[in-house]
């Protein structure tokens, strides 16, 4: 079976990523956000857009959208999907990294198996400020309306916090279901 690709595009977080996912047994690779999309299609069955500074500094990582693999984008890969697809991003007024408490509105796929609320680690200098057209909304918190959206027709989606920071709490959930999305077990 084809690995995950996880999508470096310069986060602090996205090596954690990586580490998470091989820790559930969960076949992974880490590539460069200047990979030529052809070759990011021949090698996997499913995309994960990490974290990074900017979309300035996406790359390629936008490209990747239109691939039909599923796409799970985390913070910044949020920022990617949005953007790429009408919505807005907005720097935020509370800024930086901490704990959230993030309610979550729809627990099927990506988001199956979270009670109502769950304590996240998230940065928040950048968030979506507008859902892009066919997008539902999936979680939001107190001080961002857009924690999670979602697309379930092509399996595509995007969580504003980091599921793989030990502060997140049950963050591997997050990456156990795309997994089973991209396996085809859930869905």
């Amino acid at each position: 079976m084809r690995p995950l690709y996880v999508v470096n595009n310069f986060g602090q977080t996205n090596h954690l990523i990586l580490r998470m996912l091989r820790d559930l047994g969960i076949d992974a690779k880490m590539i460069r956000n200047d990979t030529p999309p052809a070759e990011v299609l021949d090698g996997c069955r499913g995309i994960i857009l990490g974290g990074g500074p900017s979309l300035e500094r996406a790359g390629r990582a936008p490209e990747y959208l239109d691939l039909g693999v599923p796409v799970l984008g985390i913070c910044l890969g949020l920022h990617i999907i949005a953007t790429a697809n009408g919505g807005a991003v907005t720097h935020s007024p509370s800024g930086g990294f901490g704990s959230v408490s993030v309610d979550i509105i729809d627990h099927d796929r990506i988001l199956l198996g979270y009670p109502d609320r769950i304590s996240v680690w998230a940065s928040h200098a950048d968030e979506v400020t507008t859902v892009p057209a066919g997008f539902d909304l999936l979680a939001r918190s107190s001080i961002c309306g857009v924690e999670a959206i979602g697309r379930d027709s092509d399996y595509c989606y995007g969580i504003q916090w980091h599921p793989e920071v030990s502060h997140s709490v049950n963050g591997r959930l997050v990456y156990e279901n795309f997994d089973h999305l991209c396996r085809g077990l859930l869905g």
